[in-house]
């Protein structure tokens, strides 16, 4: 079986390397300042056997910039993490860009995305400008059936591979973390080319790659290393100091994981949140071995 090797997390990753207190604008941030160090992961996430770079556009939204001093750089914004990307895997001399593409509004807040028509808009925004430069479009912690909806038609004859990620309730990984049966979020996705499950606890995952691969479509993993999603993270402009990252979930623990991942069917293994360049090295030196 072959195995596609994703990267780690980008934003934690950031904070720990720079050294600089986390801010809503989160990874965003900490590229205004250093876009070197964005480049720099990328990298290192290709040496440790990454296939795929993911931009560092998952929180460039206008909502999240908005009351901001960067309101009027979107487009700059997006255009240096695309620059990043591409300069890593041209290093490398191989390997792939998906553009991410995250939540409006905020990550896991189903009640803050916008009216339908509104979010398709923001979201087809970001899809015009980053899609020319990708290999495939990956929508990241989609949590209800209105996100899945936005993305698909945001998407609709741009030409480029649909990923979506769902990210699934900790504790039941059936269930998309609005509430909503993550079957019925699936359903919905005839048009997307990849279905995975992103940004939940590593435990949750088999559930719901077992309801991702009747879809028909490559199915894969990549779960974040917190303890749990904390009801202060969930409040307005919240900052990661808000989590706290799991003593148990190493390398090797997290691979292990994957590997049950792998068993239910995924063919696609990467790492998100609190996971990073050792995380990958693991998972690909086990699937070179497999």
């Amino acid at each position: 079986m072959t195995i596609t090797i994703l990267d780690g997390g980008m934003g934690q990753e950031l904070i720990h390397r720079s050294g600089s207190k986390p801010t809503p604008l989160w990874s965003t941030q900490i590229m205004i300042d250093s876009p070197h160090l964005v480049r720099d992961i990328h990298a290192d996430y290709f040496a440790a056997g990454a296939d795929i770079a993911t931009t560092n556009t998952y929180a460039i939204h206008r909502d999240r910039l908005a009351g901001t001093a960067f309101e009027d750089r979107f487009e700059d914004l997006h255009r240096t993490a695309l620059d990043m990307a591409l300069a890593a895997r041209d290093a490398h001399g191989s390997g792939q860009v998906a553009g991410a593409i995250g939540p409006l509004g905020a990550s896991y807040r189903s009640d803050l995305q916008p009216p339908h028509d509104i979010a398709v808009a923001r979201m087809a925004e970001v899809v015009t400008l980053i899609a020319p430069d990708c290999d495939m479009l990956l929508f990241e912690t989609v949590i209800s059936a209105a996100q899945t909806r936005a993305a698909l038609e945001a998407t609709r004859g741009v030409g480029k591979p649909l990923w979506i990620a769902f990210s699934v309730d900790d504790e039941d990984g059936s269930r998309l973390r609005s509430g909503e049966a993550l079957s019925d979020a699936v359903a919905l996705c005839g048009d997307a080319d990849v279905l995975l499950a992103n940004c939940s606890a590593p435990e949750a995952m088999p559930a719901a790659i077992d309801i991702l691969k009747a879809s028909g479509k490559p199915v894969g993993a990549y779960a974040n290393a917190f303890t749990q999603i904390t009801k202060d993270f969930l409040k307005d402009k919240s900052t990661v100091e808000s989590l706290s990252a799991r003593r148990d979930m190493g390398p090797e623990t997290y691979a292990d994981h994957a590997a049950t991942w792998k068993n239910h069917g995924a063919t696609i293994l990467g790492g998100c949140c609190e996971t990073g360049p050792a995380h990958i090295a693991e998972l690909a030196r086990r699937c070179a071995r497999d």
